[in-house]
């Protein structure tokens, strides 16, 4: 039996359902609320998870992006978050935004797209 991506999860292209994968990875390796992953102009992949730290505090996309700018990123083509929201919270779209994200898809834990913008 092979584990195979969520039904919405396929029918994203090949490179989006690759962010879905690694954000859900990167959720599930912290154990955090939230994963994700962005892939800049360059193709480049970066994932992370929500930080909560007494002194810092980062959405799993504030972080993602953060990685992405740190290691010399000028431009997101998407972004993924996935978690268990209903929506992506505002900071995180912002912080997308600054990069100007094409693409910013939120999915459930199980990977299923819930939405797409």
């Amino acid at each position: 039996m092979t584990d195979s991506p969520p039904r919405a999860a396929q029918e994203l292209d090949a490179e989006d359902a690759k962010l879905v994968t690694l954000a859900r990875g990167a959720r599930a390796r912290a154990g955090a609320a939230e994963g994700a992953a962005v892939r800049d102009d360059d193709g480049r992949t970066y994932a992370a998870a929500t930080v909560v730290l007494p002194s810092l505090t980062l959405t799993a996309l504030q972080a993602a992006v953060a990685a992405a700018v740190s290691s010399g990123a000028q431009e997101l083509e998407a972004a993924v978050v996935v978690g268990t929201a209903t929506e992506i919270d505002p900071a995180s779209v912002a912080a997308a935004g600054d990069l100007g994200a094409a693409a910013l898809i939120l999915a459930g834990p199980d990977g299923a797209v819930r939405s797409r913008r």
